[in-house]
């Protein structure tokens, strides 16, 4: 899959992009993020990218002809056409729905938005798509971009190391992940749950599934809702819920 990250501060994406996960599946071949500075686009002396907001106010605006020529640039450097995401608070909160179809793409142009945001115009009939990483403003759409591309890449066949890893992982069938733990047994104390000492695959699956529910019973109720549970299931959490005395609704 190929990654298209359009910005004026390309060097912010060093660090990630270098190591662990994403390093290995650049390195593999499974993934190519391309930068492009959009200062590149500029047509004046001063590389402008930005100016003052029509009707007054607070901070710059992006330029609608850099971003234009930027992006229709970029479509044209590789096959086949890239879906171009803008990053803003404005757009679609990132889940994993999102992420599963974003990641069932070939191609995306990440734009990554800086000051008080783009011209609309580029919002209107350059972006095909608006992306939120949640309800926070942040200084640019670079950290964004970064999270897509992780939270992107890692769905691809190949670039885990095993993919049974994203089998139980925090919101894999609208539910968190269940406690982990390693080595010692005990430490300072405080024992590991015998029954993940206990040998028995059949119990551990069984206790794992239940913390699943219980944690995110008690955490993110909220996913409760469109999550993938069981009507014998749904009767446990119930329990939980009055012996807790938390009370959500789970019908």
């Amino acid at each position: 899959m190929r990654f298209d990250v359009l910005t004026i501060f390309p060097g912010m994406f060093a660090g990630p992009l270098d190591e662990s996960i994403l390093r290995r599946a650049r390195e593999a071949g499974r993934v190519e993020v391309v930068l492009h500075d959009l200062r590149d686009w500029a047509t004046d002396r001063h590389r402008t990218v930005d100016d003052y907001p029509f009707g007054g106010g607070p901070g710059m605006v992006m330029k609608p002809e850099p971003l234009f020529a930027a992006i229709a640039a970029i479509q044209g450097r590789a096959e086949p056409r890239a879906t171009v995401v803008l990053l803003t608070p404005q757009g679609r909160r990132l889940d994993r729905a999102l992420v599963d179809e974003l990641s069932a793409l070939p191609r995306l142009l990440l734009v990554c938005g800086r000051y008080e945001g783009v011209d609309e115009r580029v919002r209107e009939h350059a972006v095909d798509l608006e992306v939120s990483v949640g309800d926070v403003v942040l200084s640019g759409g670079e950290l964004p971009a970064m999270l897509v591309i992780d939270a992107v890449a890692r769905r691809l066949p190949g670039v885990l190391g095993g993919e049974g890893s994203l089998a139980e992982e925090s919101f894999e069938g609208g539910l968190l992940e269940y406690p982990q733990f390693t080595r010692p047994a005990e430490f300072q104390g405080w024992r590991v749950p015998d029954v993940l000492l206990s040998g028995n695959h059949g119990e551990v699956a069984r206790w794992r599934r239940r913390e699943r529910l219980r944690r995110t019973l008690q955490r993110r109720p909220d996913l409760l809702e469109g999550a993938e549970i069981t009507d014998e299931e749904r009767a446990w959490l119930r329990e939980q819920a009055l012996d807790a005395s938390q009370g959500p609704r789970l019908d």
